[in-house]
């Protein structure tokens, strides 16, 4: 598989390093120093792109890819509020978008737990829930998408929680997202329901990035071939 890494910080450094491991060719890598290479031309080099950027970047970094007619596995987080402008993209081109707010197998099993756990919680009204999750210093967005990922889908089960609130005092209908950024920490989410009698916690705990590397490596090889706009559950068959 030929593959265009766009994005050359820490992810995309081990992404390149594990693709070669596995086989693979690194066609492109595209970053800072070089952006006047993302063209179609360039672009066409590759089988699949993979972008792990900025949120300023990425919505800029998806078009160049759909335009010239290259699969792309997005990975940045924080720029969510163009999604449906991209989707529409993706249509119009008839192009293939993966996107996950976290390409941990791990982590979207930890998302299945949640939902599911959620759904019990509904019943259960004695129980309040709050979120917090802690990564490295050079994560610029805050909450994490996985965080936000985790706080909507106990949003969508939970009736009597209505929104998500970041590092402030919840209202009664609020889910509470603490964020922590600390040293190298890979990422660590934990969601705690409390209750006057008790707590019930579940956490998920990276411990190295490889983990994300990997998870983004496959997505990039099941989604070569396809067309539409797909995440891990497609990839998984998860009923999440």
């Amino acid at each position: 598989m030929k593959i265009a890494i766009i994005g050359y910080g820490k992810m995309g450094k081990i992404i390149a390093k594990l693709a070669e491991e596995a086989g693979h060719t690194i066609a492109l890598v595209i970053d800072r120093d070089n952006l006047d290479e993302l063209t179609p031309g360039r672009l066409s080099e590759a089988e699949v792109a993979i972008e792990f950027s900025q949120p300023e970047s990425a919505v800029g970094n998806i078009t160049a890819c759909l335009e010239a007619g290259l699969p792309v596995v997005c990975g940045t987080t924080g720029w969510l509020d163009h999604l449906e402008e991209v989707k529409a993209q993706v249509a119009n081109s008839q192009g293939a978008l993966f996107y996950a707010s976290n390409y941990s197998i791990g982590v979207n099993l930890f998302f299945a737990i949640n939902r599911y756990l959620a759904r019990l919680m509904n019943g259960q009204p004695q129980y309040d829930v709050a979120l917090e999750e802690i990564h490295h210093t050079q994560k610029l967005d805050a909450p994490s998408g996985t965080a936000i990922t985790l706080a909507n889908s106990i949003v969508e089960e939970i009736d009597r929680k209505q929104t998500w609130v970041a590092q402030v005092a919840p209202a009664p209908g609020e889910i509470p997202i603490h964020s922590i950024r600390l040293g190298e920490t890979p990422g660590t989410h934990q969601i705690v329901y409390t209750s006057p009698v008790d707590s019930i916690v579940i956490r998920h705990e990276a411990n190295s990035r490889e983990g994300f590397a990997k998870g983004a490596l496959e997505a990039a090889q099941w989604l070569v071939g396809k067309q539409g706009v797909f995440g891990m559950e497609d990839m998984l068959g998860l009923a999440i």
